[in-house]
């Protein structure tokens, strides 16, 4: 069977077509992309795609079709094989591999993250609330930020440490709307210098420190919260990670862990993701997340809105797109940044669409406090 009737017949599973007329058909400019896709896999296909080899005038629904089809598990190459004969044998997010994942994505031009995000500059996923009900991505980013702190059940005073502060939005609001001390760890240099800007005369101290330094702290907090740090800490690493959360949180203290969550467990990421947008990085499960924290915590509420995940990132992706010639220029980011970054984006969305990826919050406690009231 040539290699263009074997990529068809897949497809056909998922309703997409070569050369259809539907906004989620595929569009083949180079007949070699079908021998690199069965070759290569979802690296093959992602750097063709930014090659120009292919188009697909509505990416996400292309990709919701295709994983909710569940297409992307019937390609098994060689090197995706070696890919997880090697994660079992190495800890891709040790502190010197983790630094690459700062470097080389969160340290693009914070022009780029500004012009995408929007003024709450918040890179995680946005709470749209019962039935959608936040009117816009501003809105929705802080109605994020209230309901981690309603979850947090924060009083004025209390102590919060954050382990991975992002561009520093949830630190400010802790401080400035709770009168809470923040202690904030962060890798990038580029987030912490725009966090520093951000919370300079609030109780807010920005640390240019891994989370792992956390662990040789010898004080307590009140509160524990981490957005959107776990996607990078790793299977290897989840327990510590839970295990220093457990030893900063004083009695009595509750965590809230933000997190994109997968159905199933993985030792490593998709292949072109992990090259191209997020080194290193792997969405944990519920199982490997429930065994790395047994024994240290009461898990007292898990929530999933993934649903709001896609909805973010189409109006992040719709943001991109309007600030594109602008970006392009003063930037100087060129045509392979900007297929590159659309698929990236476009990708996640119809992901979460297919819901093979969701959205969860854990609200988490010592077990010692007599009754958490789940809040939404």
């Amino acid at each position: 069977m040539s290699a263009r009737r074997k990529v068809e017949e897949l497809l056909r599973v998922a309703d997409i077509e070569i050369g259809g007329d539907r906004s989620w058909d595929i569009q083949v400019h180079d007949d070699r992309l079908y021998e690199r896709v069965l070759a290569e896999g979802s690296l093959g296909a992602g750097e063709a795609y930014v090659d120009g080899w292919w188009d697909v005038d509505q990416l996400d629904e292309f990709f919701f079709r295709l994983l909710r089809a569940r297409i992307d598990r019937e390609i098994r190459t060689p090197s995706m094989l070696l890919q997880v004969v090697l994660s079992k044998l190495r800890n891709r997010q040790s502190r010197q591999r983790s630094q690459q994942v700062a470097e080389q994505h969160y340290d693009l031009p914070t022009q780029l993250y500004e012009a995408m995000l929007g003024p709450t500059m918040q890179y995680t996923c946005a709470y749209y609330g019962p039935e959608g009900a936040a009117a816009g991505l501003d809105d929705a980013q802080r109605a994020k930020l209230s309901l981690v702190a309603r979850k947090l059940h924060l009083e004025p005073g209390m102590r919060v440490l954050e382990l991975g502060g992002g561009f520093g939005e949830l630190a400010r609001y802790l401080a400035e709307e709770h009168q809470c001390e923040v202690v904030s760890y962060n890798i990038s240099r580029s987030q912490v210098e725009y966090a520093r800007r951000l919370c300079d005369g609030l109780p807010v101290d920005i640390r240019q420190q891994d989370y792992r330094d956390a662990a040789n702290e010898s004080g307590r907090y009140d509160r524990v919260v981490s957005v959107g740090l776990m996607e990078h800490v790793g299977p290897r690493n989840y327990h510590g990670f839970f295990k220093t959360a457990n030893a900063r949180l004083k009695p009595g203290g509750l965590a809230l862990v933000h997190t994109i969550g997968g159905n199933r467990s993985r030792a490593e990421a998709d292949r072109w993701i992990n090259k191209y947008i997020f080194p290193g990085g792997v969405i944990p499960s519920e199982a490997q997340l429930a065994r790395a924290k047994e024994g240290l915590f009461v898990l007292e509420d898990w929530h999933n809105f993934g649903p709001d995940y896609d909805r973010t990132l189409m109006v992040w992706e719709a943001n991109f797109l309007a600030a594109w010639d602008e970006l392009k220029h003063n930037e100087g980011l060129d045509e392979r940044f900007y297929r590159m970054w659309r698929y990236y984006l476009k990708s996640c969305a119809g992901a979460f669409r297919a819901r093979g990826l969701n959205l969860w919050q854990l609200v988490l406690s010592h077990g010692d406090i007599p009754r958490y009231e789940p809040v939404r």
